[in-house]
């Protein structure tokens, strides 16, 4: 049978093969009894019964236990419809004769009653079974298995009807004792792009090492090996090995090819070590923008739950990152063939067939370059960090890096207080409340406000100096002090002029930081310096950092196709001359404040804004360690989850990963 568009039927519906056709003259009598209609009696069998014990018409007694029928098979089971000759269990029956269709149950309908050898105790009725195999096996949408068959019944001495129970009233076809065999056809994973349309992501030769207990005489020596050549818990594989039957295939690990065959040497004389070879979808590297894109695997059990049918136990699927947000679409949909196979007579009839359907490429913004730069730059972290690249001229994410790679995604949903990499914003809001940069703005070593007291890094103060200084080298108590000239939502509305805090659409889960209105004056300059309430992620500052260099607002995107809806447009726009001098302070910040280690960096001028931010309980304190800024087309922000401070920790990473960048040819945004 060939392949079905949607909706594709059973070659068993309607009166098709299977289903016995209608007697001579009784179609237009079952119609009437099956509508209630007048009475009229037809010959001596039914008509002689039905008047001489002056019953209803027995018809309408056939349709009521028809229906019951019907709703037992379509609800809790052909177990409670008070089956006669029906085996001691016939869930298990059933399920023995449908198969991976025998769970959820059809949806089943009386189509007609033939009540014509009711003076005989026998009666029929015609049953339209129809299985949703999209909604509940996983095939394409509009894929059902529609068919008619037949129901018995029998009179009992009380009156009542009661169907029979044969095989053949779960399928014409099934009566020489055949049974539904269901094949999936499951498609290849589609790939995930990159920038230029090449794959990030695409199926990749691997190989899963795994124990065959009957193989080894000794379970704990064999994981004892395996744990020292691949770094697994021995005991805990021990005892899984212990645990399981002597012909399982005990999972240890999936490695690369080129992985296995380098410890090839080392894994192939292991007692009990087995390895099956397959494919997975994966990315250039074990870390490439591995938290943004996420890893596929077996299917869990609450993923098999939850799937509605579309995955069975051993189908691998989307386990995280964007794989799992877009896992239907890169999966596509199962096919699936239903056959009646078996019995007396050997039968071989499909009943029905629909064709996979091919999972759809997502395509991203990462760029290759760019993110191998990122990858390589966190390595020499002294702490988990994140780095993130975002192109000026779009807002396209190009580089997510995270370290440790298997850390979570602090680079794009990550909620930490930005310190002094907040002071772009509250520029912003200044410049736009009247603030000259040349304008003298003392930087003491405290500033007090309602009482609580506000200090600079180890304690520094600069004296009466100019604003541009202030922000160069970063002085909190300079900026605490000009918190005095904003309003309660000038932070917020500068912020989102910035990104920050504003709507975004990138088609990944993304935080895009929340600047809160402040509330007291202590609230509005502990926020002046990015401390207080405020939450940002690397990315909202990256973004920030973009909007700078753009002269306008950058809002980020990840993944370009599918497209996600555009965000409304934002309440205000920045002065671009504003964002001009913000950009020229950043510079300042390289070429005589807190980030001159970038100074030297080969390639453009390179702006920055280095930032510690004071977290948790501890006296002192712990820090987080902030650099962002911009080259060229490249924005980035660079986060450090413990470091002294943004220009000892942070920028050092930033310019290791501007310098590998330059030495990979540079960014042009071209790719």
């Amino acid at each position: 049978m060939t392949d079905n568009v949607p909706e594709p039927e059973s070659s068993s519906s309607g009166g098709a093969a299977g289903v016995p056709a209608a007697r001579g003259g009784h179609l237009a009598r079952r119609a009437l009894l099956a509508g209630g209609g007048a009475v009229v009696v037809a010959g001596a069998g039914a008509g002689a019964w039905w008047l001489a014990t002056g019953r209803d018409d027995p018809a309408q007694d056939v349709r009521a236990a028809a229906q019951e029928l019907a709703d037992a098979w379509s609800g809790p089971g052909l177990a409670s419809a008070g089956l006669v000759s029906a085996p001691a269990d016939v869930e298990a029956e059933y399920a023995r004769l449908t198969g991976s269709l025998a769970s959820p149950a059809p949806a089943v309908t009386v189509a007609s009653v033939d009540a014509d050898d009711a003076g005989e105790g026998t009666a029929r009725a015609a049953l339209d079974v129809l299985f949703d195999l999209a909604a509940a096996h996983g095939a394409p949408p509009g894929a059902v298995l529609r068919y008619r068959t037949t129901a018995r019944f029998t009179r009992q001495d009380d009156g009542s009807w009661r169907p029979v129970w044969e095989p053949a009233l779960v399928h014409p076809a099934l009566a020489s004792g055949a049974t539904f065999v269901v094949d999936r056809t499951v498609p290849a994973r589609a790939d995930v792009l990159g920038r230029d349309g090449s794959p990030v992501v695409t199926a990749t030769d691997v190989v899963r090492v795994g124990v065959q207990p009957s193989r080894t005489g000794d379970p704990v020596a064999t994981a004892n090996a395996l744990g020292a050549a691949l770094g697994v818990d021995a005991a805990a594989l021990a005892t899984r090995v212990q645990q399981a039957s002597p012909d399982a295939f005990v999972d240890v690990i999936t490695l690369r090819r080129s992985d296995y065959d380098a410890q090839r040497a080392v894994l192939q004389p292991i007692p009990g070590a087995v390895f099956a070879e397959s494919t997975l979808p994966l990315a250039p590297t074990r870390g490439f923008a591995r938290s943004l894109l996420g890893g596929v695997g077996q299917v869990t059990a609450e993923i098999v739950e939850g799937s509605a049918g579309r995955y069975v136990a051993g189908d691998v699927a989307g386990l995280s990152g964007l794989q799992r947000t877009y896992d239907e679409r890169l999966a596509g949909r199962v096919g699936i063939a239903v056959q009646a196979q078996g019995g007396s007579d050997a039968t071989s009839v499909e009943l029905f067939r629909v064709a996979a359907v091919p999972g759809q490429t997502v395509a991203t913004t990462l760029d290759a370059a760019v993110q191998r730069a990122a990858d390589d730059a966190l390595a020499a972290s002294p702490a988990d960090a994140a780095l993130v690249a975002v192109d000026v001229a779009t807002g396209a994410v190009v580089a997510v890096a995270n370290h440790p790679v298997d850390g979570g995604d602090r680079a794009l949903t990550g909620r930490f207080p930005p310190g002094s990499t907040f002071k772009v914003v509250t520029t912003l809001a200044l410049l736009a409340n009247g603030l000259d940069v040349g304008e003298t703005v003392p930087c003491p070593p405290t500033y007090t406000v309602e009482g609580r007291s506000f200090s600079n890094f180890e304690d520094e103060a600069f004296g009466e100096v100019p604003f541009r200084t202030d922000f160069a080298r970063s002085c909190n108590t300079a900026f605490a002090g000009l918190s005095v000239r904003l309003g309660d939502d000038d932070l917020p509305r500068a912020a989102a002029e910035l990104g920050v805090g504003a709507e975004w659409a990138a088609g990944a889960d993304a935080f895009p930081g929340t600047v809160p209105s402040a509330t007291s004056a202590v609230d509005l300059a502990a926020a002046s310096f990015g401390q207080g309430r405020t939450l940002t992620s690397p990315l909202a500052m990256a973004v920030a950092a973009a909007s700078v260099a753009a002269g306008e607002l950058r809002r980020p995107t990840v993944v370009t196709d599918p497209a996600v809806a555009e965000p409304s447009a934002p309440a205000s726009a920045a002065d671009p001359a504003l964002l001009g001098v913000v950009g020229g302070l950043m510079r300042d910040v390289v070429t005589a404040g807190t980030a001159t280690v970038l100074a030297d960096v080969p390639g453009a001028p390179v702006h920055a804004k280095t930032g510690t931010a004071e977290h948790g309980t501890a006296v002192p304190p712990a820090t987080h360690a902030w650099t962002i800024g911009y080259q060229g087309g490249l924005a980035f922000s660079v986060f450090v989850t413990e470091g002294v401070s943004g220009g000892s920790v942070a920028a050092p990473l930033a310019r290791d990963f501007l310098v590998r960048l330059a030495a990979a040819g540079g960014y042009t945004g071209d790719s």
